[in-house]
């Protein structure tokens, strides 16, 4: 998305006022975000226009359903960029949605500050942490941890920091095409503990999670 051009997003959700809540929001951002369209089912998503939407706002629980996983697994694997934004507030349900491969996680209750800021950081691949998220991630105790070497947290903690790989490169005298089999290796470490993290931000939160590094240090 080239810097100049709005934001657009899609809109997941089976409550009107809900809705109108979030276009609302959007249209008074600034810059303001494009909502495309807005449906009760997914399939508002794979659908002109709300298909080439930047990002989408996906309530994880249509019509009083379980959790619609399978729906965030299948716009995760084809790429989208995808919001929850969800009555649930318990860490799994938080946590599971960041394991498939959610951008990020919000309650409704977080707001309009939160949710305009998610979706222009998801847009714009910067990493986004909201509160609800950062407690779900704080308490994770779960065992499926990868096991980084030294110099993977190295030069993953500093990407973090920098800019591009080759800033990485750079600062710790390694070159470019060394810097990025680190972070690939890294992201295949976490793809097997069934973790998958295909972007940088996904990779900031796998961080946060494990503790390599701290909220207030990003």
């Amino acid at each position: 998305m080239a810097s100049e051009e709005l934001i657009t997003a899609v809109v997941i959700d089976d409550h009107p006022a809900i809705v109108a809540g979030v276009e609302a929001w959007c249209a008074a951002a600034d810059p303001p975000i494009r909502i495309l369209d807005s449906g009760p089912s997914v399939a508002a998503a794979w659908v002109r226009p709300g298909d080439r939407a930047d990002v989408v706002v996906f309530d994880l629980q249509l019509s009083g359903q379980t959790p619609a996983y399978a729906d965030l697994r299948r716009l995760v694997d084809a790429g989208r960029q995808v919001v929850v934004y969800t009555m649930r507030d318990d860490k799994d349900t938080a946590l599971t949605c960041l394991d498939i491969g959610a951008f990020t996680f919000l309650t409704k209750a977080e707001g309009q500050h939160h949710l305009v800021a998610a979706i222009r950081a998801a847009a714009e691949n910067l990493p986004y942490t909201p509160p609800s998220l950062a407690r779900a991630i704080g308490i994770d105790d779960r065992p499926d941890r990868p096991r980084l070497s030294p110099r993977e947290i190295d030069v993953l903690v500093n990407w973090f920091a920098c800019e591009s790989k080759e800033m990485v490169a750079e600062k710790l005298g390694l070159s470019a095409r060394t810097v990025g089999s680190y972070i690939d290796r890294v992201r295949i470490k976490y793809a097997n503990a069934g973790r998958a993290a295909p972007t940088k931000a996904g990779l900031v939160a796998r961080a946060i999670q494990d503790g390599l590094v701290r909220l207030e240090d990003l």
